[in-house]
């Protein structure tokens, strides 16, 4: 498989060096931790002069190290390397499978020479401890599937052949070693049942898993669908007669979310400033897991296009939110009701924010009018963006929305500012 660069994690591990505290890469498995750490991090490194024997990687799920996953051989391993006065930069890859991982890589903190590194695939397990156990001695580099910039730099096809195979294939670098569709799907499929699946099962004892199945197949034929816990339960209990409880539904998809399989996203009411409880929207990390989960058979490209352009948004750091903006409509009688139009996102970066509707196909002015209504009640000075999912040149319109075309918006750096 081609090399890929993924210079957006490299450069924020080089930003992070000797900064006193544990580095933990979190994401969803297979998205290229392990790579970035050993073989890109591992490379600059030794190109920056650092001798090899001061880098020393320990794959933590690799059975052969399996006695390491014991503190006390690890803390010996570490100490018999560790030969001179000099930085030593120790790599460690699936740290969640070391018993008591807090308490070693705190003690490793006390080593003036050592420089920490570590991968992990659970988020509540890492999160949660870099929050309490390393009392802000702990960065998170969040790490995502290849980004479509990404993807396209090691396809060897057109943009638009390359957008309709990331659309549906998704993003795992694995993916590109894949030469037929009938590979790709395959290997989609038994990573998501034999990886994903049995890791939340393993890890929290699900013994009964239908439920669980189930629930995956709702959530991922539902993207970009409001929805709770609540509303999935009535739906286990109207359509698949299942006694599910709410609160079996909100740990399950607290799990999904745990293993980085699907995010959530809040709404967010755009004139009260304020956030809204419920329902939420829930978007996978990768649409080519989401896709084999329902076997490719639907390939609505409105709600797939909507759920890429959230995760380029997520890749480039934003916070994203489901924006709301209240109305007020006349029925045919001539009533006055309250109501809200939807904003598809909110997106906040540190001091700047942009509305962004994703609209696959404007081919009316109907729905040229239905995109704008929403971003025409945002009544503040923030840039608002229609990506449509079609070749087309940047446009600004008279009230200042700017219309970019999919490839644009995946493709260019700078494309929210174009």
């Amino acid at each position: 498989m081609a090399h890929i660069e993924r210079n957006k994690y490299l450069d924020e591990l080089v930003s992070l060096r000797h900064n006193g505290m544990i580095k933990v890469i979190t994401g969803m498995r297979r998205c290229g931790k392990s790579y970035l750490l050993f073989e890109i991090f591992a490379s600059w490194l030794e190109n920056e002069g650092i001798a090899s024997d001061h880098i020393i990687k320990v794959d933590l799920e690799d059975y052969k190290n399996r006695e390491m996953r014991n503190p006390d051989n690890l803390y010996a391993y570490m100490e018999s390397r560790i030969a001179d006065d000099a930085m030593y930069y120790l790599l460690l890859d699936e740290v969640q499978m070391l018993d008591k991982f807090e308490d070693v890589l705190n003690g490793f903190l006390r080593m003036r020479n050592v420089d920490v590194y570590v991968t992990g695939s659970n988020a509540k397990f890492l999160s949660k401890d870099i929050a309490t156990e390393f009392r802000g001695r702990g960065f998170e580099v969040k790490m995502y599937p290849l980004s479509f910039g990404e993807y396209m730099s090691v396809y060897p096809g057109s943009i638009q052949a390359g957008f309709n195979e990331y659309m549906l294939y998704g993003g795992l670098p694995q993916i590109l070693s894949y030469n037929t569709e009938e590979q790709k799907a395959k290997f989609l499929k038994s990573l998501f049942d034999e990886t994903y699946i049995k890791d939340i099962k393993d890890r929290y004892e699900i013994r009964k898993d239908d439920d669980l199945e189930e629930l995956i197949n709702i959530m991922a034929s539902g993207i970009g669908a409001l929805t709770n816990p609540n509303k999935l339960a009535n739906t286990f209990r109207s359509e698949k007669k299942s006694s599910i409880s709410y609160d079996t539904v909100k740990e399950y998809i607290d799990y999904l979310i745990d293993s980085f399989l699907v995010e959530k996203s809040t709404r967010y009411d755009i004139k009260g400033k304020r956030y809204i409880n419920s329902p939420y929207k829930y978007y996978f990390m990768d649409l080519g897991l989401r896709n084999a989960r329902i076997n490719f058979r639907q390939s609505e490209r409105s709600h797939l296009m909507e759920n890429m352009v959230y995760n380029e948004l997520r890749i480039r750091g934003f916070n994203v939110d489901v924006g709301t903006v209240p109305v007020v409509v006349t029925d045919e009688n001539g009533r006055q009701q309250r109501s809200s139009l939807e904003v598809d996102f909110v997106c906040n970066l540190g001091s700047r924010r942009y509305y962004i509707q994703s609209a696959y196909r404007m081919e009316s002015d109907e729905k040229i009018k239905q995109e704008r209504a929403s971003l025409l009640k945002v009544d503040d000075s923030f840039k608002k963006i229609i990506v449509i999912g079609e070749e087309s040149p940047v446009t600004r319109d008279e009230v200042g929305i700017t219309t970019i075309s999919i490839y644009d918006f995946l493709l260019k750096d700078n494309s929210l500012e174009l």
